[in-house]
């Protein structure tokens, strides 16, 4: 069984939209593109570059067609995302000439594609495909970026439609401008109670 990982950078409250660049995602009249800029540093640098070793990859249709034309021309910062098998769910897609790119058409298929053998499977961008995953428990680790900035308004991690799931803290750390990378994974159900005094 293939593990499915997300990999997301969000804001306290919890936008993960256009982190990159002021055009990477301008949809809804999203104005704070590339907020995650002002907060890079070396801590952050050696993380990313550990989570950007090869891989295979689940991606929605629109982070497909940010990516598509963009990640070809710069393997020499990312080679990773070339060489793995980029799986795209899809209802209008079929075919691209980025090199390892598989169509997908249904949650179904996801969950085919998770019990095959094969390398792990990382999620970037696509929130509403991560919201499809959680809907549907098919999450296993969750590796988040929190930065410290409120933006108000954009396209947020978490939406109703999720299924409670509890998550275990495998590791965390602060960078020095206050990003907090914080990996959970999946650990049963929710438990509850009473708080006694």
């Amino acid at each position: 069984m293939r593990k499915i990982t997300v990999i997301s950078m969000i804001t306290l409250d919890g936008v993960m939209q256009g982190p990159g660049g002021p055009q990477e995602d301008t949809s809804g009249n999203f104005k704070y593109g590339g907020w995650t800029v002002s907060y890079g540093d070396e801590v952050f640098g050696k993380i990313m570059q550990e989570e950007m070793k090869p891989a295979d990859y689940l991606l929605g249709r629109k982070t497909f067609e940010i990516f598509e034309p963009y990640w070809p021309q710069h393997a020499d910062f990312w080679p990773g995302i070339n060489d793995g098998t980029k799986y795209v769910l899809s209802q209008t897609m079929e075919e691209s000439d980025w090199k390892n790119t598989v169509f997908l058409k249904s949650p179904a298929d996801i969950e085919k594609l998770k019990q095959s053998e094969g390398a792990d499977i990382q999620v970037w961008g696509s929130g509403k495909l991560i919201q499809l995953l959680l809907k549907h428990d098919l999450v296993d680790e969750l590796r988040l970026k929190i930065y410290p900035v409120i933006l108000g308004e954009g396209k947020r991690l978490f939406e109703n439609g999720a299924i409670p799931a509890a998550f275990t803290l495998t590791e965390s750390q602060v960078t020095t401008k206050g990003v907090i990378i914080a990996n959970y994974k999946r650990a049963g159900e929710v438990i509850t109670g009473d708080i006694e005094v």
